[in-house]
């Protein structure tokens, strides 16, 4: 049993492996298509990538990435695909900058409640989905997809018509009033002239809770049961749409939280100049990470690594663009290879199954004898 449990295991960690490899040798062979030497420009982001600044900016980029692949991989334990995270966390973090700024608080207070305005924010407009699924049957990767372009284009009315500060002389920036000091996390630490955001404190606890909520309770029991099986989720007395909604509600409080990073360590402030895209690179995440918060936390520091790491290679000619291949090819293969080894793995445990039974059968005829 116990080998048949390791062989799953490390079923299981070929997913992420393969794919990470196999993106590698796609954009190797992209490098080359152009002219490019893949082993000098590999060599050239590693060198970089290592140094003390590029670490502690890993770090940064990964915070935000690891909050929004739980907030997908939330989703997924449900067999929901929230893909509206990218929406959700914009008009979260746009919603909280402006009430972080219209208010003056004690210092955790003030943090709390931002975030809290985030997560309200981000569980609302998450909620909609859900509703139209409940209510209407409408798909969520449909409805998700279409609130995302509402977002948008809702976010930018709010911010230039009522939440944008007043502008000063010719200043052309575009953002929310900056949110008083009570409302900023300072660095945890100065390396190499980068800081050390400490919302990667909060996003690590985030990512704990998440882990307990799905595997230690019962609430994570009824979720991960109504995912797999519905009809037998409701025979034991779970209501599948209320589960929906539940985990919507918890899918986009989480992703409310995504853009809290730059906000309290960066920005101070929702200016246009935020990081987009952070919920599409959620669903890469959550899906190297085969949604355990452990994975998620890896694949979140390889592509903040990877995104850090590919700044070097516009300084030597080299199109970065690259980098956007190799994602895509990681996020395909992920796919590919979780459909495959999800295969093997029922195949094994299936057979480790039929071995457990034959066992027990062979036990009961001795005992018969």
């Amino acid at each position: 049993m116990k080998r048949a449990r390791l062989r799953i295991a490390l079923l299981w960690l070929l997913v992420p492996v393969s794919a990470v490899v196999l993106a590698f040798a796609v954009s190797s062979i992209a490098l080359l298509a152009i002219g490019e030497n893949p082993a000098s420009a590999f060599r050239s982001m590693a060198r970089y990538g290592s140094q003390a600044n590029s670490l502690v900016s890993m770090v940064n980029r990964a915070v935000p990435l690891f909050v929004a692949g739980l907030a997908v991989a939330m989703g997924f334990k449900m067999n929901l695909f929230n893909i509206g995270v990218e929406g959700q966390y914009r008009i979260a973090t746009l919603l909280a900058a402006a009430a972080g700024a219209a208010v003056v608080l004690p210092g955790p207070l003030h943090i709390a409640f931002i975030m809290l305005v985030g997560m309200a924010a981000g569980a609302a407009w998450a909620a909609i989905a859900g509703v139209l699924k409940v209510k209407r049957g409408v798909h969520e990767v449909v409805s998700t997809i279409m609130l995302n372009s509402i977002a948008t284009g809702l976010g930018a009315y709010l911010l230039t018509n009522y939440l944008r500060k007043p502008a000063v002389g010719s200043e052309l920036l575009i953002a929310t009033p900056p949110i008083a000091d009570s409302g900023r996390l300072p660095a945890l630490a100065v390396i190499a002239g980068e800081d050390v955001r400490s919302f990667a404190v909060i996003a690590l606890v985030l990512g704990i809770s998440v882990y307990v909520l799905i595997w230690r309770t019962r609430f994570g029991y009824d979720l991960r049961a109504s995912g797999i099986n519905p009809d037998a989720a409701r025979a034991s007395g779970v209501d599948p749409n209320r589960m929906i909604i539940r985990t919507m509600l918890l899918s986009g409080a989480i992703a409310g939280l995504i853009g809290m990073s730059d906000l309290f360590g960066f920005f101070h402030a929702y200016t246009l100049d935020l990081p987009v895209g952070l919920g599409f690179d959620g669903i890469a995440v959550a899906l190297v990470g085969l949604n355990h918060p452990v994975g998620i936390a890896v694949a979140a520091l390889v592509f903040g690594w990877v995104d850090r790491a590919a700044q070097i290679l516009d300084l030597e000619g080299i199109p970065k663009e690259v980098i956007i291949i190799t994602k895509g090819v990681i996020i395909l293969s992920v796919v590919i290879a979780y459909v495959l080894v999800r295969r093997l793995v029922q195949s094994q445990e299936v057979k480790a199954a039929a071995e457990a039974t034959r066992r027990l059968e062979e036990r009961r005829e001795e005992v018969a004898a």
